[in-house]
């Protein structure tokens, strides 16, 4: 349930979501696993537990979502092993070396020989639409996952009118403050790890991990690097690494938020599962104004 990475949308234009009509919406989406060549195959599946078989889960104001991805898994050595006998074979039979599009087709048509037989790997990436305040996060550190995810609804719904939450460039000028000390939001403070790189041709990059942010080595590069990624925290409740692409990564919940709902316990999962919901999405609107609010004052 508690997310770990984010990717982050403004939803410009309130949706209209009726419980009912958006299950059926998802439903012809649904996940259905890779058969025969196909390589890729995508699909709403159960977003709040395997258990409760509903392609979407509304709790009051808040909306959960779930894209499930499978690939055939072929590794290239397999491909490479099938391959060069037939390649061996093909330019001896035309007493020449094949050309670079004979190669790429050779090995487009063993692929796709081979994809019956390759393993499957699936992964599952969830979503949380905020109703009240207008949020869309995604639980991913991966733009094209992301992507995917707002794609599949696009065309199950119609329309997502979606933005960028924040504007990058406004955040990055933040983020050289930040690392400088100066500008946090209220409450917040630095943690202990930050990158930084170079906007010129060669880019060089720094990487502090476990370091204290103030030290003077630190603070010296900031003189000739932008601040790519930056760890935040507020103490004993959360902390995160804020990327310069907007994108919100390892966020940690500490354990006075996490078990806020242990006296719940778990014999109703569907209870203690919503209640959980509702407690990270409420800590999760807090954490995205208090950073917008400073990079984009009002």
């Amino acid at each position: 349930m508690w997310f770990k990475n984010l990717r982050v949308y403004q939803i410009t234009e309130p949706l209209n979501l009726q419980i009912d009509s958006l299950e059926r919406a998802l439903i012809e989406h649904k996940f259905t696993p890779c058969v025969g060549q196909e390589a890729v195959k995508m699909g709403f599946t159960y977003p709040l537990h395997p258990s409760i078989k509903s392609y979407v889960h509304q709790q009051q104001d808040l909306f959960l979502f779930a894209l499930k991805r499978q690939e055939k898994v072929l590794p290239a050595a397999v491909i490479t092993e099938e391959m060069q006998p037939r390649l061996d074979a093909l330019e001896a039979e035309k007493g020449r070396p094949l050309g670079r599009k004979e190669k790429q087709a050779l090995k487009e048509e063993i692929t796709q020989a081979l994809l019956p037989r390759a393993f499957s790997k699936s992964s599952v990436t969830t979503a949380l639409y905020d109703a009240k305040n207008q949020w869309f996060i995604v639980n991913t550190g991966s733009a094209g996952k992301a992507e995917d995810l707002l794609a599949m609804l696009r065309k199950a719904l119609g329309s997502l009118p979606a933005l960028p939450w924040i504007d990058q460039n406004q955040l990055s000028q933040s983020m050289q403050h930040w690392l400088s000390n100066q500008g946090l939001p209220t409450g917040y403070q630095l943690g202990n790890e930050a990158e930084l790189k170079a906007p010129d041709e060669e880019g060089a990059k720094v990487k502090f991990s476990n370091h204290l942010l103030t030290a003077a080595e630190v603070q010296s590069h900031l003189e000739d690097k932008l601040v790519t990624k930056l760890e935040l925290a507020i103490p004993e409740l959360l902390n995160f690494q804020i990327c310069e692409d907007g994108s919100l990564k390892k966020l940690k919940f500490h354990e006075i938020i996490a078990d806020k709902n242990d006296e719940l316990g778990w014999d109703d999962l569907v209870l203690r599962l919503d209640a959980d919901l509702l407690v990270m999405a409420n800590e999760l609107d807090s954490l995205l104004r208090a950073i917008r609010q400073q990079v984009q004052p009002s």
